[in-house]
């Protein structure tokens, strides 16, 4: 019996005094669902710099999915946010869930000072635009778990490659319900939240080289 093709779509536990994650709400909403022929397998991350990224390759490894899609949070942005490259380095602005605040230290001692996402994030984000759901492409995921994580995945999948296994982050907005709390905070729906990123995954799945369209900035 053939395999079934499966996507593994990770989020986040809530963080930062914050009530809920856009992130694991978006795995309860797509965990299960089918894609493009391809099921989605959902992971829920503690906000951890020692336990994240360990779960993640670890279930890596045992679903061996076709594209692996990371989501976080990014309270303040207005828009889906397709991260293009994790860097190597952890300053941690708040503690971990453990109370852990690393500074100035790398994600992987003796790694390459950054990865590049492996998946056609301006082609993601011209499908999102053209099914009327705001993105972007984003030049930094931070310095905290969630660059972390990224970096990790980038690394682990580098370094001991599942077949055809391609990878990336994305960063949501808040919810409307998270927004409110926030002065002058934008927030995104969760129906356009699940739109966007099941657009994103379709995109992805069928495309496994970016297209060739003006995406960066002047600063």
């Amino acid at each position: 019996m053939m395999a079934f093709r499966r996507v593994l779509l990770a989020g986040f536990e809530p963080f930062g005094g914050e009530q809920v994650n856009p992130s694991h709400v978006l795995l309860r909403e797509l965990g299960g669902e089918r894609i493009s022929g391809h099921r989605i397998e959902p992971l829920c991350l503690p906000v951890n710099f020692t336990r994240a990224g360990a779960l993640l390759c670890d279930a890596i490894d045992a679903c061996r999915p076709q594209v692996v899609l990371c989501v976080g949070q990014a309270g303040g942005r207005s828009r889906l946010s397709f991260e293009r490259v994790a860097i190597n380095l952890i300053d941690a602005r708040i503690a971990d869930d453990e109370g852990l605040q690393p500074t100035d230290c790398p994600v992987v001692m003796g790694g390459p000072a950054a990865y590049f996402s492996s998946l056609p994030v301006k082609r993601m984000q011209a499908a999102c635009h053209a099914a009327g759901v705001p993105a972007e492409l984003s030049f930094s995921a931070g310095s905290y778990v969630c660059n972390a994580v990224f970096y990790q995945l980038m690394h682990h999948i580098r370094t001991a490659p599942a077949e055809n296994c391609r990878a990336g982050f994305v960063h949501v907005p808040w919810l409307p319900e998270q927004a409110i709390h926030h002065v002058q905070s934008a927030s995104m729906s969760l129906d356009l939240l699940c739109k966007g990123i099941g657009i994103a995954i379709e995109s992805a799945l069928l495309h496994t080289e970016d297209g060739s369209i003006i995406g960066g900035n002047e600063h």
